[in-house]
């Protein structure tokens, strides 16, 4: 490894989901090394995060793949300088093992050659030490089983335990590790998975892990100016032997630490059309305490004089590279991945997939209509066809996936669009009013910017008063292109326009991909002041364009929808408890109704609380409420959305998601597979709760309203502490009283912040307060306090008086 200076990465702890009556060390992932394995074999991976010292049990996502925890490892600190002696010493003993079992040099030259690199004073002459006692060493992975270790092995354990700790800064969220054994089917998909650990606070956040059907090695250190630099005292004949390339096809695995640079050798073929494929930032979407966010790799490829013949730090507007080469020349070739300003840690973890495999760079159309027989064209490296087939069946929130597939050899997966409204093509030449294409409404156009400075013209006609949406997509279907989009009138005034368009509430943007930092899909929305004829203009905000800038243009009245996101993905509640979480609502060309959410066949004995989002919001918190029964593991639970949109009804399936930083700021509500709930085996505090009311409770603005909350009576009553989570603005929790039935919360709103109706849900967290007893049996001068949990949501509905 070479240190260089480098930009610092500041420890931030910092939580963005507001989730009460939570365990405040629950566990946490923040990396996998290495993140996936072939389908087949079995593997040892390590996660790294915080709070997971009791690592219980692992969960994996999807069928095939099985986990289960190995031990807990101890954080490695620095070594004392008696062990530090010891395991030098040690080290140098079985490197010279090695060394004496090597085959001998042949010939005259060779054996002088042999004699010169033995004799020729280095680094590891100046390390060596006398004899000493020997010691105990940490039981740590690295330092286990030295002595089947290879050269290679020896001294990849010794640059990762004595390269200088001081250049990495402490990070408690990293610092603690889990060694996990996983095992992958031989028929397992393809694909990302999700992968949580269950410790004894809780269940942790999900993260990715990859299965794929290529063979898998790891990096081993050092290898930063060359993959396989000389080891000292090897002669060159036995290092040659030990340098072997690694064999295509191959995943290869690693971590960057500070100013690290990793290499990898490889021997290619001529006329092979490679694709080096990076996940990064694939791994890990977002780093909260780092700029810009995550992980940004570069890639190069040097020939075996040391030449670079191709380079790149990114696949057009994604951050993770793909680089494309065709090889030259039989040989052998290095390629060289670090982190564009040499930051590292043990989280900055990388995947590169070296193959001759197909790889899909561009497709049109980039969807196609619900039902309707679709086959798109397809261009990239390796692909024996130039068509796809595309499933168009209804598809989750109007995104599919497809990828090119022959026997083993699968392409990557590209997305594309499904939609019920009708399509057609865009017709060339339509770059000017006077040669516009003419289209009738509703309708989605496939198209393409097909060269620098293109613009693509549409002719609409259209009433007074009419409402008129126009939306791209392209940026979200893995296009290029960057759209620009003006609606003008038949003199050419602009009536609309946009470039790029995003919802945003504060910092969070809302996107429904959660992935996507520039977003450069365009969309309007426009009323027309006439009747008459309209222009739709699309352009490359850049002027770019190619046969890759596809994409699809929606022209119709406002279609209004909704998209819903669960957060966190991951929570846990105590038997007969209640647990809150928040739902986005996503809503789309102006809907602004009401949202009802249900379970979706939820396992027996779980309900929810205040399962309605209210006209006009976009996020509302809910609680779910646990059996008093636990069940054996943790399940996934599914909500959905029902709204009447038009005289329909309209039902939408809800995402799990969580509410992730990027760079100390921004948040984006990143998509999980599924929402999962850990039932803990113990009983929550707080009697069973029930809040006595059919409806929402009014409470008039500058007055008051009392609720009943139904409990058994007990004597904890008496001690409960009930209070507001992130109430509206202008409400209290004026009065607590013991009643027969319960206990009775009188709120109280003031006129001066809240003059509008408004809805909302109460979180209400209860924590007991009591007085302890000294060892003496008098009362102690403290109190204590600790929660008890949440209530039921309570619907409230505050109305001018």
């Amino acid at each position: 490894m070479q240190f260089v200076l480098r930009p610092t990465l500041v420890v931030l702890v910092l939580c963005t989901a507001t989730v009460w009556g939570q365990s405040t060390n629950e566990p946490h992932i923040g990396y996998l090394y290495p993140a996936g394995g072939q389908a087949g074999t079995t593997v040892q991976i390590v996660a790294g995060g915080q709070f997971l010292r009791s690592a219980l049990h692992v969960y994996v996502s999807g069928d095939g793949v099985h986990a289960k925890v190995v031990e807990y490892i101890k954080p490695l600190r620095n070594l004392q300088k008696e062990q530090r002696e010891f395991l030098q010493g040690r080290l140098k003993e079985l490197r010279d093992q090695r060394l004496a079992a090597l085959p001998q040099p042949r010939g005259r030259r060779a054996r002088a050659a042999s004699r010169n690199a033995t004799d020729r004073p280095g680094p590891e002459k100046a390390e060596e030490v006398p004899e000493i006692k020997e010691v105990e060493l940490p039981d740590h992975p690295l330092l286990r089983d030295l002595e089947s270790k290879s050269l290679r092995e020896l001294a990849h354990v010794k640059e990762m335990i004595f390269f200088s700790r001081t250049k990495l800064q402490p990070n408690r969220q990293l610092a603690e590790m889990v060694l996990i054994e996983v095992t992958i089917d031989a028929d397992a998909a393809p694909g990302n998975r999700e992968l949580r650990i269950k410790a004894a606070a809780g269940l942790s956040n999900p993260i990715v892990f990859q299965v794929e059907q290529l063979p898998e090695v790891r990096e081993l250190e050092p290898n930063d100016g060359q993959a396989y630099p000389d080891l000292p005292g090897v002669p060159a004949e036995a290092a040659a032997a030990l340098a072997q390339p690694v064999a295509l096809p191959v995943v290869l695995n690693g971590r960057i630490m500070p100013g690290d640079v990793d290499r990898f050798r490889f021997r290619a073929r001529q006329g092979q059309q490679l694709a080096m494929e990076v996940q990064a930032r694939g791994l890990i979407p977002y780093l909260a305490d780092a700029v810009p966010g995550w992980f940004q790799a570069t890639l190069a490829l040097y020939d075996a004089r040391g030449n670079e013949v191709a380079y790149a730090d990114d696949y057009r507007f994604n951050p993770d590279p793909v680089l494309f080469y065709e090889i030259p020349a039989d040989g052998e070739y290095e390629l060289e991945i670090h982190d564009s300003i040499y930051r590292g840690r043990e989280d900055f973890v990388y995947s590169i997939v070296v193959s001759a495999r197909p790889f899909i760079t561009q497709m049109f159309p980039l969807g196609g209509r619900a039902g309707a027989d679709t086959v798109a064209t397809i261009g990239g490296w390796n692909l024996p066809e130039t068509s796809l087939t595309l499933n168009t069946a209804p598809a989750s929130e109007g995104i599919a996936h497809a990828a090119y597939t022959k026997g083993r050899r699968r392409s990557n997966s590209v997305p594309y669009a499904v939609d019920t409204l009708p399509e057609i093509d865009e017709a060339e030449s339509n770059d000017t009013p006077k040669r516009a294409q003419k289209i009738d409404l509703p309708v989605i156009v496939n198209g393409r910017i097909a060269a620098g400075g293109d613009v693509d013209v549409f002719r609409v006609r259209g009433r007074a008063g009419a409402r008129v949406v126009a939306e791209v997509t392209a940026r979200r279907l893995n296009s290029p292109l960057d759209s620009l989009l003006r609606l003008t009138d038949d003199s050419g005034n602009v009536l609309a326009w946009n470039d790029d368009y995003v919802e945003e509430e504060g910092y969070l943007h809302k996107d429904r991909l959660g992935l996507v930092t520039h977003h450069a899909d365009s969309y309007l929305s426009a009323e027309l002041p006439r009747d008459g004829t309209y222009y739709v203009r699309l352009s490359d905000a850049l002027s770019h364009g190619g046969q890759a800038y596809g994409y699809r243009l929606r022209i119709s009245a406002p279609r209004p929808d909704f998209a819903l996101r669960v957060t966190p993905s991951s929570v846990q509640v105590k038997m007969d408890g209640t647990v809150p979480f928040c739902v986005h609502a996503l809503r789309q060309d102006g809907f602004a109704g009401a949202i009802d959410v249900t379970l979706k066949d939820p396992p027996t004995g779980f309900s929810l609380g205040g399962g309605r989002i209210p006209a006009g919001s976009d996020r509302i918190c809910m609680t779910l409420k646990a059996p008093a029964k636990a069940l054996d593991r943790a399940v996934a639970v599914h909500l959905e959305g029902r709204a009447v949109i038009e005289g329909q009804t309209v039902s939408r399936v809800a995402v799990a998601a969580d509410d992730v930083m990027q760079a100390f700021l921004y948040r984006h509500l990143v998509p999980a597979q599924e929402f999962m709930v850990l039932m803990r085996h113990s009983r929550s505090g707080m009697p069973p709760a029930e809040v006595a009311a059919d409806g929402p409770v009014r409470i008039p603005a500058g007055g008051s309203a009392r609720v009943l909350v139904k409990m058994p009576r007990r004597r904890i009553l008496e001690e409960m502490r009930p209070e507001l989570k992130d109430p509206p603005a202008g409400m209290i929790l004026d009065k607590v009283a013991v009643v027969p039935q319960g206990l009775e919360l009188t709120l109280k709103v003031g006129t001066e912040v809240l003059r509008e109706r408004r809805t909302d849900n109460l979180i209400v967290e209860v924590a007991r307060e009591y007085t302890p007893k000294e060892k003496d049996g008098t009362p102690s001068k403290k109190k204590r306090r600790y929660s008890l949990g949440v209530l039921p949501a309570i619907p409230v509905e505050i109305v001018s008086q």
